[in-house]
């Protein structure tokens, strides 16, 4: 790769979506969605079963132009927020295009609702002049059984700017406002969270507990606020999805949102359940590993090796991950580079910045934004490697629409997580040290679990705590429920200390997006068994895989996942990522 030294970890740019946030750029943006909301406005006259097919497709090209102007506001809003959670500036900006955006969509929702309404014979009609935008169109109609009056959704609308967006908002604004304080060294020091949790895999025991005593003490002082918060969250879900557009469950409104039935969904989090066995067998090996007779819930990402605690640059991070994405294809990491030339990373650490990590793609000609929270472990190169596969995954899918470029949720881990294996087995590669690959093994191996099985009990709970909020339980019994969820996770294979209880509260995406995290063990395990193809069949697996991400969200995961051979519906197939996961502990075994 080309020398890259030069790159420092700093603030991104996001002079690409808006030149500047106020003034000449923001208003005439502003005035361009007036001008195509009052052109859509006037189209309304033509909503009817006998619309021509150049009146509907001069339709799509309007709801396109009008995306393209309120993605660009609405995401520059909620990344300038993202560098500092406390900036007043940024915040008010935020809420300013919330509220603008959300008045431009109830005034063109007469849209979306005539095209549910439609007999299917119109539908099939008008769809086949839909070109690229063709499963836009199909994915709209799955929630015409979900819909409500146009005079109802507005309502909706409007509650949501104030009211769950609005708590959204204040759990982001308290939780990245908190300051953690930790001996190091014999020095106190201040820190952010990322800073914070980069301790929870330091080779001292004590150090370890220390990290997450402090964070759950910090989170503590909260708890009841932060609570509450989530108890609203889950009514608010409830009052909405069930009692009104009457879906069969709560985890059902996220299945629907990504085009994959619940049973396939159980499936996945049955055949999890199951599979925790897998780890549990793991984190009794590693405890015999570290000499000790159990693990602690503190001693979960424990090296293996206990003088490993070495530091990483950033600018040797992005080489050692564009190498890896070198020699798998030239093309990913041309792309993957962009970010990077188009300073469109955030990296540094500061106060105020949201805390862990993520690929905002907005719109399909612009390089995707990135945001880590950069410290120089090991495992940070990982996360960089993860969400450059995000951004990777996104500008393949760019000849798409804005409409059809993003991909389904679950689909969207599969390039993040087949980059992290790339850099592993890059790493692994590289290394005849044998205490070096036992570290990039138990990390690969840390990281599936990560990955994997916690993500998927975060569900598990997730799906309880939305009953239980229902039937009015308290903070501690959510906090009970919480702890017996571990309980099964880990069996008799780990002691937890009851300040775990709590650790829900501190997952960002149980508020942000319920049910999100099932993405998580979903790309996981179909990220393990496209790695396992592409072990069996060398460089001829690349133009799969490239195929595969570039069709972005233009079709159904179904069509996409069955035309690279994998069965979704079938265990089997979910349980192959745990063979491949169990080989790696078979390989740890041995080193």
């Amino acid at each position: 790769m080309t020398n890259i030294k030069q790159y420092q970890a700093t603030r991104w740019s996001l002079e690409k979506l808006i030149a500047a946030p106020s003034g000449e750029p923001v208003e005439t943006l502003q005035n361009e969605l007036e001008t195509l909301t009052v052109k859509m406005e006037a189209f309304r006259p033509k909503l009817t079963p006998e619309i021509s097919e150049a009146d509907f497709i001069e339709l799509l090209i309007m709801i396109e132009a009008l995306s393209e102007v309120a993605y660009r506001l609405g995401a520059y809003g909620s990344l300038w927020f993202a560098e500092d959670t406390q900036d007043q500036t940024a915040l008010a900006f935020m809420g300013k295009m919330e509220e603008e955006l959300m008045v431009i969509q109830n005034r063109t929702l007469f849209v979306e609702l005539w095209w549910k309404g439609l007999d299917d014979s119109v539908v099939e009609r008008l769809s086949a002049h839909a070109g690229k935008l063709e499963y836009y169109l199909e994915k709209m109609r799955l929630y015409r059984d979900h819909s409500l009056l146009e005079s109802e959704e507005k309502i909706i609308n409007l509650k949501n700017v104030n009211g769950s967006n609005a708590l959204i908002t204040l759990y982001d604004m308290i939780t990245n406002k908190f300051v953690f304080e930790l001996t190091v060294d014999g020095e106190q020091k201040k820190l952010t969270r990322d800073e914070l949790t980069a301790y929870v895999r330091s080779s001292s025991p004590e150090m370890r507990a220390a990290a997450y005593q402090e964070l759950y003490r910090v989170y503590a002082q909260q708890d009841a606020v932060l609570t509450q918060i989530y108890i609203h969250r889950v009514r608010d879900w409830a009052n909405e999805n069930m009692t009104l557009r009457h879906y069969e469950s709560p985890i059902s409104v996220r299945n629907l949102h990504n085009d994959i039935s619940d049973e396939v969904i159980n499936t996945l989090l049955n055949v999890c359940a199951e599979q925790s066995q897998t780890f549990q067998k793991y984190f009794k090996l590693k405890a015999g590993w570290l000499g000790i007779d159990k693990l602690r819930r503190y001693d979960l990402y424990a090296p293996l090796n206990h003088k490993s605690n070495r530091k990483i640059e950033y600018a040797d991070a992005i080489d050692m991950v564009l190498d890896s994405f070198q020699q798998f294809s030239p093309e990913v990491a041309k792309q993957a580079k962009r970010v990077f030339d188009d300073n469109h990373i955030d990296a540094e650490i500061r106060p105020g910045k949201r805390g862990g990590a993520f690929c905002a793609s907005v719109l399909p000609q612009a390089t995707p934004w990135v945001l880590v929270n950069y410290t120089g472990e090991p495992n940070q190169v990982a996360t960089l490697a993860h969400e450059l596969g995000h951004a990777v995954h996104a500008m393949l899918a760019e000849n798409h629409s804005l409409l059809t470029f993003h991909s389904a949720l679950p689909l969207a881990e599969t390039a993040s997580v087949f980059a992290e294996m790339l850099l592993t087995d890059r790493l692994l590669d590289e290394t005849e040290d044998p205490n070096e690959r036992r570290n990039l093994l138990q990390t690969a191996v840390d990281d599936s679990y990560a990955t994997v099985m916690r993500q998927a009990y975060f569900v598990l709970f997730e799906r309880e705590a939305h009953r239980l909020i229902a039937e009015g339980k308290t903070m501690d019994e959510l906090n009970q429920h919480y702890m017996d969820n571990l309980l099964a996770q880990f069996g008799d294979s780990m002691d937890i200390s009851d300040d775990f209880k709590r650790e829900w509260i501190v997952i960002p995406h149980i508020y942000h997006t319920p049910f999100y995290c099932y993405a998580y063990s979903f790309g996981k395990l179909l990220a393990l068994s496209l790695y396992k193809q592409y072990k069996n069949e060398g460089t001829s697996f690349t133009p799969k895989f490239i195929k595969i991400l570039s069709y972005g969200g233009s079709a159904k995961p179904n069509h996409i996942l069955t035309e690279a051979g994998i069965d979704m519906s079938n265990p089997d197939f979910w349980r192959g990522g745990f063979e491949v996961i169990q080989n790696m502990i078979d390989e740890l075994s041995r080193t």
